[in-house]
């Protein structure tokens, strides 16, 4: 992604800043300024606002229940028992299969304003009825996916919270995912919740330990397109600079842009980098394994004859659900890998 951009080459300068219109603030809100929820003494409604990662704090009168969001933002929120009724962003099943980047979502009870990169339908959007209208940011201030040239009229129709997912550990959208989530009245208790966390926690040890056995194992993060292959930089993306912190040696790619997320290789310098372990782009927009193998450097590379690759979610929902399995499975790729002679 570069910064999960909807395709690498093409969307390198699609940037815009989003900012949180159309509060409906009337009245005195009752709750503090980092997220949450109180009871108005007027009854059953519920006034509402919450400090995003831009810091713009989003409000409402009532607590949000039309909720428009991000694909991976709707299955994060959806993890904690919050539902939204309008997505946005790639949720096309992929060969039958659901899309990764959808979670648990059942996307049939859901209306989708557009799945590629430019893609949103405003009058769909419009009569939704909004009450907000949530989305990651690569880095901030911009909305992913909401489009740059149509910013000032979808900010019109709701408020909005974004969620920074650059250049931060991945800690830090996981907190703030259950602070949002919590705001719009989830139970952090349930026995799924804590179930979900209990499970990260345990693969977090997991990849620990497997990182610390095989010390020294180089782990390159990467997608591609028909022209080049991308090799990430670590720190730029929060789950890498996670994995960093547990001890995973990744391959440094050098930042080709100003955004600062990937080195844009040709195909016939794929084999720059030496790396033991390759975690792929499992992104619909990314090439799949089967097309890399068409690239004749791909094939040479020492990993990929060896079978050493594993996906790479890049665009997985922010929750301690959706990242657990993504933890185990790097775990048991680590465990697997062996260093490789280049």
């Amino acid at each position: 992604m570069p910064a999960s951009r909807r395709s690498p080459s093409t969307a390198l300068n699609r940037r815009g800043v989003i900012t949180a219109g159309g509060a409906l603030g009337v009245g005195a809100l009752l709750t503090a300024c980092g997220g949450g929820k109180e009871k108005r003494s007027g009854g059953d409604t519920r006034a509402w606002r919450f400090k995003d990662d831009r810091g713009k704090t989003a409000t409402a009168e009532r607590l949000p229940k039309n909720i428009v969001a991000f694909v991976s933002t709707a299955a994060a929120l959806h993890d904690y028992g919050i539902e939204c009724t309008g997505v946005f962003g790639p949720s096309e099943h992929i060969d039958g299969k659901p899309n990764p980047q959808a979670g648990d979502l059942d996307l049939t009870e859901l209306t989708s304003l557009g799945t590629a990169w430019g893609q949103f339908n405003i009058e769909k959007y419009a009569a939704l009825e909004p009450d907000l209208l949530i989305s990651n940011m690569f880095p901030a201030p911009a909305l992913w996916f909401v489009p740059e040239e149509s910013r000032e009229k979808i900010a019109s129709l709701a408020p909005s919270v974004g969620i920074n997912g650059a250049r931060v550990s991945l800690e830090q959208p996981l907190k703030r995912y259950t602070e949002l989530a919590t705001s719009l009245g989830a139970d952090l208790e349930t026995d799924k919740v804590r179930a979900a966390k209990a499970r990260f926690q345990k693969a977090e040890r997991t990849l620990r330990k497997a990182a610390a056995a095989g010390r020294g194992l180089k782990v390159l993060a990467m997608t591609g397109d028909a022209d080049q292959m991308y090799v990430a930089v670590p720190d730029s993306y929060c789950d890498l600079n996670y994995f960093k912190d547990l001890g995973i040696e990744f391959v440094e790619g050098e930042k080709s842009d100003e955004w600062g997320f990937w080195e844009f290789l040709s195909w016939e310098n794929a084999d720059k980098y030496h790396a033991d372990l390759i975690m792929i782009d499992n992104r619909t927009t990314a090439l799949p394994p089967e097309e890399l193998a068409k690239k004749p450097t791909w094939a040479r590379l020492p990993a990929v004859k060896a079978g050493q690759t594993v996906a790479w979610s890049m665009e997985e929902r922010y929750s301690y659900a959706g990242y657990a399995p993504v933890l185990e499975g790097l775990a048991t790729a680590v465990e697997k890998s062996k260093r490789l002679k280049r």
